[in-house]
């Protein structure tokens, strides 16, 4: 369930709790008349089922709720209610099938941002991938990964062709790009300073590391692998089971290979940082085509099943 905080301006109220009566899947409606005070205007409360949440959205939007208004909503973590179990069961689908358009929008908006702390992070996530493909260390390499935020503009850039959204694109592609060329430039100066305190040395980069060597030998699995985490992580986030991007971020090779390409660029190796090149696009490439087919799919079935339920109304 999802529980939503309105503030509406007096004269639209009563269009507002129409709406919300004939959404099929909501309940415990109240209205509180002037509570607002910034902006001033009435509090309206209601709980509604996450499959009918965003067509509730929507139609707030379309009302003008969100320009002249307010509109918060909250995910409800426990709610022990006949009414809340009988809205659910009213409204069509399934709840973990339903995606909220705005809130993945909104939330891929702020992933997607090219901040200091992004930057930061995927530089430290690249950093220690430069330590791991070194030392032969797989422990790092996982760790690593674990820490790279690239997934964040990764799936804003999915939602923003989905949902035709250029300013999310061109802000998603930015943090991207701008991103990894901040954190392969860092690692570059990184590894030349290992190198110089005798940390680094090119004779360990040039050895056959069994445990890393994948990273600079990109292949037909590498796509594959970026192609089923990109479909995890946008089923992930689309259905708010967040902890699976844990998995998604260790399954592909995006910080590793760009830590790998920087270590092989400071020691000449242009082979390798190649290689480690081509896997950088391989799997941002299977991650952007998975994440956004899933985006799709999940648009198509979701209308078919909201046409479906629709039908069976009429009968």
């Amino acid at each position: 369930m999802l529980h939503l905080r309105l503030i509406t301006p007096a004269g639209r109220t009563d269009e507002v709790v129409r709406l919300i009566e004939r959404t099929v899947g909501t309940t415990h409606l109240a209205v509180v008349p002037g509570a607002a005070r910034n902006p001033q205007g009435d509090l309206v409360l209601c709980d509604v089922a996450r499959e009918a949440g965003d067509e509730l959205i929507n139609g707030l939007r379309a009302l003008g709720i969100d320009e002249s208004g307010s509109i918060a909503v909250e995910n409800i973590d426990l709610s022990l209610s006949r009414r809340a179990d009988k809205a659910e069961a009213e409204a069509p689908g399934e709840g973990a099938d339903a995606v909220l358009w705005e809130h993945l929008v909104d939330a891929t908006h702020e992933e997607s941002t090219l901040s200091f702390t992004y930057i930061t992070f995927l530089a430290l996530a690249t950093m220690i991938a430069a330590c791991g493909v070194v030392l032969d260390n797989a422990i790092l390499i996982v760790g690593a990964m674990a820490v790279g935020p690239e997934f964040g503009p990764l799936a804003g850039f999915c939602t923003a062709l989905v949902q035709r959204a250029p300013r999310l694109a061109w802000r998603s592609f930015l943090a991207l790009v701008a991103g990894f060329a901040v954190a392969i430039l860092v690692t570059v100066v990184f590894s030349l300073f290992m190198d110089s305190v005798n940390l680094f040395e090119a004779a360990k980069l040039q050895a056959e590391r069994p445990n890393t060597n994948f990273i600079y030998r990109p292949d037909w699995f590498s796509f594959v692998v970026a192609v089923l985490a990109g479909a995890a992580g946008m089923l992930s986030l689309t259905s708010a089971k967040s902890g699976a991007l844990v998995g998604v971020a260790i399954s592909v090779t995006t910080v590793p290979a760009a830590a790998n390409a920087a270590v092989a660029f400071s020691y000449q190796q242009y082979k390798q940082a190649w290689g480690s090149t081509e896997q950088l696009l391989l799997n941002l490439l299977g991650i952007v085509l998975a994440g956004t087919l899933t985006l799709l799919l999940q648009k198509y079935l979701w209308a078919k099943q909201r046409q479906r339920a629709a039908s069976k109304s009429l009968l």
